[in-house]
């Protein structure tokens, strides 16, 4: 039996940040709800998916923008390090295989419908 652990974020972009030989996103997840005067509260998440594959990171960095929301999707693993003090960290990678603009898709569209109204 195969075994994995997954994740999948839709949200906005924040910024990308090369470390390395990765590419790191931070994505915007919304988890805002009505308060008691049913008045939206905003509440963003931030992840920060880490992309290994050039290809991909590429692709985002060509192709995605502060604000754009996007589709990330990967395995998660976790991690460990030890600080400075000699004890032992634990962290969490998020390693994006997969990502998808959608506001890419709505600006096409965009403009497709100001080429038609021409």
């Amino acid at each position: 039996m195969r075994t994995f652990a997954q994740f999948e974020i839709i949200g906005r972009v924040g910024k990308h940040k090369d470390v390395g030989g990765t590419l790191r996103v931070s994505i915007a997840a919304e988890y805002g709800r009505k308060d008691d005067r049913g008045d939206f509260q905003s509440k963003p998440y931030w992840n920060e998916v880490t992309i290994f594959n050039e290809n991909v990171a590429k692709w985002v960095r060509e192709n995605t923008q502060p604000g754009d929301v996007v589709r990330a999707f990967g395995t998660v693993r976790q991690t460990q390090w030890e600080n400075k003090e000699g004890g032992t960290e634990y962290g969490i990678t998020m390693a994006a295989e997969d990502f998808d603009n959608f506001s890419q898709d709505e600006r096409r569209r965009q403009a497709r419908k100001g080429d038609q109204d021409q």
